[in-house]
């Protein structure tokens, strides 16, 4: 494979930023930028040359032997000193060796994958965690990206390899007698397998509300503290706030963070009969929101009923207690009960990513949704008798090529360039 480089840290202005290059000249080309190098897995302090004798930069040098780095190939890593003039400089002088070319966006990830370094659903997991932004997002990633659901997989795999040879044992000696009745054996590790997937399936949507975020809507008539209330959570003026009612017409969103997981606070338009028509959409607008938001928060003033009716686990709250002084009641704005809010989003939020799995995309659930519709047509194949079992043998080995498709084993062409299109340049 051709040898690539490429910064490997943000761009711009750094205390410190990182050159990566991998392949089969990495070494041959950081020799040529600072002479002798140290050994691998070894840093050390040295003095970076252009071609010319110019003095380009004083760096930290690491290498990886091949085998040893995130790649698996040979891999030598600059620490420059983070100016924009110097990775440029660095980086100019690294093109001018022949046989080295700048990296694609997330290519030194996909021949992490390509070396065996890692799977298909770790990949996916790295960019989750690269990209998240909360403590939830961060521990469910390193989950994933620890080899937690590859590890599943293999389990599962290794199961139905068992059920599938047992199965074709039968058909190879079909004009023979065989030992001993398989079926009792194939029917447990089909089952045992079947059922691993259903629980894994359901906390592919917590999982997904974990990695994407939750959205909480704030619902209630006009003029009840909706907007008063978000502008309070999120900590600044995010939503226009007036005594007169009908104020917000569209959906106003924030993101923030709550009890370590990424929330969505929407701001809904007040519910009431209108004649005004735009006020209208944002009313139609709003109880659409309301409808599909994972968890909502209904305001009444005083003693009213909520305007929508209510779900199992909608929180519902009594507003403007600074005014009314009625027990129980929130004020946005002196913070009356507010923290008492917060708490009741965070360990309602907390429930509802409980059951999240290591799936944590529609990929994912595709593929064990498919897994687990072979298993069931193997099981009931295989229950009519040995003269079927080699439908249930292929049937098997479906579900086998669709757990190796969610890891990367087979069958991922058609999705990998997406994946890897997502990855920053030094990735």
């Amino acid at each position: 494979m051709e040898t690539i480089f490429a910064l490997a840290t943000a761009e711009g202005r750094s205390g410190v930023a990182v050159v990566r290059v991998s392949g089969p000249s990495a070494r041959q080309a950081g020799e040529a930028l600072a002479g002798a190098l140290p050994e691998p897995r070894r840093a050390g302090l040295r003095r970076l040359h252009a071609r010319d004798g110019g003095f380009l930069d004083e760096a930290l040098v690491l290498t990886f032997a091949e085998g040893e780095s995130f790649t698996g190939e040979e891999v030598v890593e600059l620490h420059l000193h983070g100016s924009i003039a110097v990775v440029r400089a660095v980086l100019a002088e690294l093109g001018r060796i022949p046989g080295l070319r700048l990296a694609e966006p997330g290519e030194f990830t996909r021949r992490a994958l390509d070396n065996g370094r890692l799977d298909l659903a770790q990949v996916e997991a790295l960019s989750d965690l690269i990209d998240s932004e909360t403590e939830g997002q961060r521990r469910q990633a390193l989950r994933v990206f620890a080899g937690a659901l590859g590890e599943k997989v293999a389990d599962w795999r290794q199961k139905l390899i068992r059920a599938a040879s047992l199965l074709e044992a039968v058909i190879d000696f079909a004009d023979e007698e065989v030992p001993e009745d398989v079926s009792p054996e194939v029917a447990g590790l089909l089952r045992e397998v079947r059922a691993a997937l259903e629980v894994e399936l359901s906390g592919v949507d917590a999982a997904e509300r974990v990695r994407l975020g939750f959205e909480v809507a704030i619902v209630g008539a006009p003029n009840v503290g909706k907007s008063t209330l978000l502008n309070a959570l999120a900590g600044r003026e995010a939503a226009i706030t007036s005594h007169v009612a009908g104020t917000t017409r569209d959906v106003i969103e924030v993101r923030m963070e709550l009890a370590g997981l990424p929330v969505t606070l929407i701001d809904t338009a007040g519910l009431r009969e209108t004649e005004d028509e735009v006020e209208a959409i944002g009313v139609a607008r709003a109880r659409e929101r309301a409808e599909v938001a994972d968890l909502r928060v209904l305001l009444v003033d005083g003693d009213k009923t909520p305007d929508l009716p209510p779900r199992d686990d909608d929180l519902i709250y009594a507003t403007k207690g600074d005014l009314t002084g009625a027990a129980g009641a929130i004020s946005a704005r002196t913070g009356q009960g507010i923290d008492g809010l917060v708490r009741d989003l965070g360990e309602r939020l907390r429930e509802k990513s409980a059951g999240a799995g290591l799936a944590t995309r529609e990929r994912h659930r595709a593929a064990m949704t498919s897994a687990l519709e072979h298993l069931a047509v193997a099981t009931d194949v295989a229950e009519r008798g040995p003269e079927t079992y080699d439908l249930a043998a292929e049937e098997v080995r479906g579900a086998i090529r669709r757990l190796e498709a969610l890891i990367g084993q087979v069958d991922v062409e058609a999705v990998l360039d997406e994946i890897f299109a997502n990855f920053c340049l030094g990735k």
